[in-house]
């Protein structure tokens, strides 16, 4: 039984003439402990996708399951404890007024979890940060050290799903690495189940195993990393995508 199951998945938004097609008939499966990777440009509903399995968007068709299980609306606090969202942007997801203390201490009050001094420890030492960041604000931290804040934010509940929304596309190249490694080692040492959605190529290919391609709302194609590396694609789109992204890098010539 795949870990996430996506059946037919539509969102709309808007109404009569304004309507939006955001998602329309998306359907993929996800295994445990597997990164699952969503492209395509931007409009083509890719983060929606996340959107709607966070319950923060408008589904108007199909099916989510976790775990076999259709989720329920609104999301309960169960599933906010077995998934979690990074979101795009470290400036706009951290409050400027919020210290990393509060910010990690926020969900754990929520969820009523205990021993909050040392979870914030232990997640800001998961991330490279250390206790010495505990009490900064976030205009005191780089675009890489916030995200770092947002993932052990993530992380702090102990969830086995994270909901990766291009985490990387506003940090600099060589930052973007960084996270991007950190990311890769927290699923291997966690065991965690990432569904990641970028416009880059090269990130999806050194992150995950399989992705979706996205147009339009439409699940165009499905390919394995090898599949996308070895150019295997068959859809047009898909070959535009390879065509235009020349600054491609398989996997086995990164530095991982």
């Amino acid at each position: 039984m795949p870990e996430i199951d996506i059946s037919g998945l539509a969102v709309t938004f808007g109404k009569g003439p304004d309507t939006v097609h955001a998602v329309q008939g998306v359907s993929f499966q996800v295994a445990k402990g597997e990164s699952y990777g969503i492209v395509g440009e931007s409009g083509s509903g890719k983060s929606t996708v996340l959107r709607a399995i966070c319950g923060l968007a408008p589904v108007v068709g199909g099916s989510i399951r976790i775990d076999g299980k259709v989720l329920s609306s609104p999301r309960t606090p169960a599933f906010y404890r077995r998934a979690q969202m990074v979101f795009q942007d470290p400036y706009a997801s951290l409050h400027p007024r919020h210290t990393v203390d509060r910010v990690l201490a926020e969900p754990l009050v929520i969820h009523r979890f205990g021993d909050q001094e040392r979870r914030i420890e232990q997640a800001l030492d998961e991330v490279g940060l250390g206790k010495g960041f505990r009490f900064r604000y976030p205009h005191q931290l780089s675009g890489g050290q916030r995200q770092r804040v947002a993932i052990a934010r993530a992380l702090i509940l102990e969830p086995r799903i994270l909901l990766l929304d291009e985490p990387t596309s506003a940090l600099d190249a060589s930052i973007q690495a960084e996270v991007l490694n950190l990311l890769d080692r927290l699923r291997t040492e966690r065991g965690l189940t990432y569904i990641l959605v970028s416009h880059d190529l090269a990130v999806v290919s050194h992150m995950c195993e399989r992705l979706m391609v996205m147009q339009h709302g439409l699940a165009v194609e499905e390919l394995t990393r090898a599949g996308l590396q070895a150019r295997q694609a068959s859809q047009p789109y898909t070959q535009a995508l390879l065509t235009a992204s020349q600054g491609y890098v398989g996997p086995q010539q990164q530095d991982r």
